[in-house]
């Protein structure tokens, strides 16, 4: 049975955040395994994206429930730096109830950290003064000074990290060896072409 990802949708969503995730994810074409990928927003209403992308939310929030899915991958937008998103950090709490994992990326974090769901586990973000500036946010101790992180079923990244942040996912829902991922990181990051072959191995 093929496994979905469900995509959070708001007006800002910061496209260059999850692209590399949604790629490989939706292709599988370096980890053999294709997902789907479903959109959700509050309302059936289009979003408009940071890169000016309009959208039409394949379902809506109330009809999601954790059972059904593998992944909420959550984005960056200019809500969670005005204190909003609270419909999505609810519903991250309970996925993370269920025991499916949530990713979340930039300012996400910043609403997982108000939300107290950091508290507990390791994580990161733009920075630790960034996330220690959220009221509520009491994982000082948990903060990772990395790209990315893998926290038990959260995994947080840094808006300059997008590859990092596919790769902590692609690890933690296990869809590829260390090998793949590190070569993987290589070539979409750094540009190392030495490390293409090990990706056609994989594809």
């Amino acid at each position: 049975m093929t496994q979905t990802a469900h995509i959070a949708l708001y007006d800002t969503l910061a496209d260059s955040e999850i692209g590399h995730l949604l790629v490989e994810l939706r292709t599988g074409r370096f980890t053999g395994t294709p997902w789907n990928v479903v959109t959700v927003a509050e309302t059936a209403e289009p979003i408009t994206t940071m890169g000016g992308m309009r959208i039409v939310p394949d379902m809506v929030l109330a009809d999601l429930a954790p059972e059904s899915s593998d992944l909420l991958v959550l984005a960056g937008a200019e809500m969670w730096d005005t204190g909003g998103g609270q419909a999505w950090t609810d519903t991250a709490r309970r996925f993370l109830d269920a025991r499916v994992p949530v990713a979340a990326i930039c300012g996400a974090t910043a609403g997982l950290a108000r939300a107290g769901l950091l508290d507990d586990r390791d994580h990161t973000s733009a920075a630790l003064e960034y996330v220690t500036m959220q009221p509520g946010y009491g994982g000082r101790d948990r903060y990772v000074d990395a790209r990315a992180v893998v926290g038990g079923d959260v995994v947080t990244a840094g808006p300059d990290s997008p590859v990092q942040f596919a790769r902590a996912t692609m690890s933690r829902l296990g869809l590829a060896s260390e090998e793949t991922l590190q070569a993987y990181e290589a070539v979409f990051h750094a540009a190392d072409a030495s490390a293409f072959p090990v990706l056609m191995r994989a594809a």
